[in-house]
């Protein structure tokens, strides 16, 4: 557990460092060449250094252990910032969404090789990030790693915006077609579109978490068939588990013979949780709820 949250937190202070010098790069060859989708998209950049601030927090909060006012953990912190990562995603693809727009009503801008140079290094750079970080939170199931991923991934899409727009500008420009001069915008559009999909996806699955919706149909399937592996379980009243950040907590109820000791039930609910925990190592909670059983039942039915 501390490996992955140590892969999780590098993860995360890689992009940062990333962020920030991409969104400087951008600024500036914004200015210095008059690029207004390269300006544009610094400021998108300056947004992400807001959300990846808020994941490196969140990895740090969501990983100190349960305490008197938290006693489930703090797993969530990392579903609340990757709902703040959501929303920026959808102000971020509204803002491109915008531009875009407006840019189709004015006079097209004049393109040269150094924007479509600098465009190219910020679509590789994050290309290599969003490669990095979905591994990274794949393997440490961080909902703040996944998210930063994501917006790496919104990035890629501005960038080939951008790589697509001025290269159609330049091209434009030696064949003489009047219409690729406006291929920038309209590629920013359906980046917009695009971006504003993954923010809908990342923020349906924090607010599906916090809600406490439970987890895919078939692990609970299997938890089932776990449970009915015990001789000693005769009926299994409810089986429910949640996600919570990057770990599972479990419910179950189960019935047991009623006239079996404290210690007796004590063992088989120590046998249930290690099966369970030993199937699926995300689980770090298992609380079990033991209800008598009478044999009568099975005549009943």
């Amino acid at each position: 557990m501390a490996d992955r949250h140590h892969s999780g937190l590098l993860a995360i202070w890689i992009s940062l460092f990333s962020n920030i010098i991409l969104t400087i790069l951008k600024l500036v060859a914004g200015i210095m060449l008059g690029s207004p989708v390269l300006l544009a998209d610094g400021v998108h950049n300056a947004g992400d250094i807001i959300a990846t601030v808020a994941a490196l927090t969140s990895s740090m909060v969501s990983k100190k252990p349960a305490d008197d006012d938290h006693p489930y953990g703090h797993g969530k912190a990392e579903v609340v910032a990757s709902a703040f990562v959501a929303i920026i995603l959808a102000l971020a693809a509204l803002w491109i969404g915008y531009q875009s727009i407006s840019a189709l009503f004015k006079p097209p801008g004049e393109e040269n090789w150094l924007s479509l140079g600098a465009a190219v290094i910020s679509l590789v750079w994050k290309q290599a990030l969003y490669i990095y970080t979905i591994r990274v939170g794949k393997a440490t199931k961080s909902k703040s790693v996944l998210a930063t991923a994501y917006d790496h991934l919104a990035d890629v899409y501005a960038s080939l915006a951008a790589v697509i727009g001025i290269g159609l500008g330049l091209l434009g420009d030696r064949l003489h077609w009047e219409w690729a001069a406006y291929g920038d915008p309209i590629a920013g559009i359906i980046v917009s579109l695009l971006v504003l999909k993954l923010a809908y996806e990342i923020g349906k699955d924090s607010v599906d978490i916090l809600m406490e919706r439970n987890v895919a149909p078939e692990k609970l399937a299997y938890y089932e068939s776990l449970i009915r592996s015990e001789a000693n379980v005769k009926r299994i009243d409810r089986v429910r588990a949640r996600e919570h950040g990057h770990y599972i907590i479990v419910d179950i109820r189960v019935g047991i013979p009623y006239d079996y000791s404290i210690q007796q039930g004590h063992d088989i609910s120590r046998q249930l949780k290690k099966l369970i925990m030993d199937y699926d190592p995300d689980v770090i909670e298992v609380m079990i709820h033991l209800n008598p059983w009478d044999p009568s039942e099975l005549a009943k039915h």
